[in-house]
């Protein structure tokens, strides 16, 4: 199998638009450390969270929730992100979101006159959508997923699979905020940190008319669950690629490492991998 296809330089960047949310998130976090600073007369917070990996190779993140003395839960909003060259929902060139088909949870094949199917280690993606300011659940929220194959590509726009839609769809949420999405590891491509693309939209109705978008993020994938996938046949220059770059580099999650969109992984490689992030808009 071919190594896999790198996108431009500029993948991701969006290119004024990634430049722009970066700085803007990185002014946000100065100003609010300093006020923090000034009103807690420059004391600082020894509170760390801990976990413990499983034998199933598990890698965790720092929660995207907290839990107050009240009982309350407290939900902090999932950075917004650039959606990147490859979005499929008509913002540059093909729209994928108005196609019969689209709304579906199986994700590895292609749906239409296409007939392509995804091959890698199986992957099922978990999003729990909540309301930051309310701390609920955001029944009836869709969201839009994609991300790049096993090879690094894209289907729609990289060579070879522009005929395809696989690794592209939508789902509602359910009474809990949450999605799921059954798909496969995708591979890790020169210049980024391996990641997977997602829009949350207000309804399903708003999302297959590629309308109002509420949020544009990006899921980050753990290292050591990296490591272990690339090391599998299929993914060729993965690993290579991987070992260049990191999420403190990465020119989308570099800002904070990537601490509220570092998915929990569970799994292993014969059985397939469940990552899940708790999305706050």
């Amino acid at each position: 199998m071919k190594p896999p296809q790198n996108p431009p330089p500029n993948h991701d960047r969006g290119l004024e638009y990634d430049l722009a949310t970066l700085h803007r998130r990185r002014f946000l976090g100065l100003f609010t450390a300093a006020g923090l600073a000034a009103v807690a007369g420059c004391t600082t917070d020894d509170t760390a969270s801990t976990t413990t990996p499983s034998s199933t190779s598990t890698s965790a993140t720092p929660s995207a929730t907290a839990t107050s003395s009240s009982g309350t839960t407290d939900v902090d909003e999932i950075p917004q992100e650039t959606g990147g060259p490859y979005p499929g929902d008509g913002s540059n060139g093909p729209n994928v979101l108005t196609q019969s088909g689209i709304v579906r949870s199986d994700i590895t094949k292609s749906f239409g006159s296409a007939s392509g199917v995804a091959a890698g280690v199986p992957l099922t993606v978990q999003l729990t959508i909540l309301d930051a300011g309310e701390d609920k659940p955001i029944e009836g929220a869709a969201v839009y997923l994609w991300h790049c194959d096993a090879e690094g590509r894209y289907s729609l726009y990289s060579d070879g699979v522009t005929n395809e839609n696989y690794l592209r769809g939508v789902q509602a949420a359910d009474g809990s905020g949450k999605v799921t999405f059954t798909t496969i590891f995708p591979a890790a491509y020169s210049g980024r940190w391996p990641h997977i693309h997602f829009e949350v939209y207000s309804s399903l109705a708003e999302s297959t008319k590629a309308g109002q978008i509420t949020r544009t993020s990006q899921l980050a994938l753990p290292k050591d669950v990296c490591s272990t996938v690339y090391a599998t046949d299929g993914y060729d220059g993965s690993a290579e690629n991987l070992s260049r770059t990191s999420l403190e580099d990465d020119n989308v999650f570099g800002d904070d490492d990537g601490v509220q969109q570092l998915a929990t992984v569970t799994g292993d490689t014969g059985s397939g991998y469940v990552a899940t992030l708790t999305v706050g808009v």
